[in-house]
């Protein structure tokens, strides 16, 4: 069965982005929904149970580090992806704590973002900058 990932991002624009370069990329991945804040996340996890949830960081509102944890309380087998602009020595420290993933900035999307999917889809996990722990 294909992959299916779930888009969480407020911005519309960067949803699109991500789309195109995902279904340039891997066209057999299934892009199974999208969502703008945290609610709609919740309950498209809830219902759709993509195994790879693509979520902003920074959104109005509940950040994706709060949703992240939430999924994790859900135990829904969703393999989650931290998608930001903002890098920090503490940030993967701050995704593993919130049960996500690993993360990609949104700045190294283009190079990143299907190898850090490639290796969540595997059980590992990503930690920017080409990083796998």
């Amino acid at each position: 069965m294909n992959p299916r990932i779930l888009i969480v991002d407020d911005h519309e624009i960067v949803r699109e982005g991500i789309r195109t370069l995902l279904g340039r990329s891997r066209s057999e991945w299934q892009i199974c929904g999208e969502a703008s804040n945290a609610s709609e996340a919740l309950t498209a996890v809830k219902t759709l149970e993509p195994d790879v949830v693509i979520l902003d960081i920074t959104m109005p509102g509940t950040s994706g580090l709060e949703v992240a944890k939430r999924i994790k309380h859900m135990q829904i087998p969703s393999r989650v992806l931290i998608f930001t602009m903002h890098e920090s020595e503490r940030l993967a420290t701050e995704v593993r704590e919130a049960g996500a993933h690993g993360y990609v900035l949104k700045s190294q999307a283009a190079r990143d973002l299907v190898s850090a999917i490639e290796e969540v889809l595997g059980g590992g996990s990503f930690f920017g900058l080409g990083l796998q722990a």
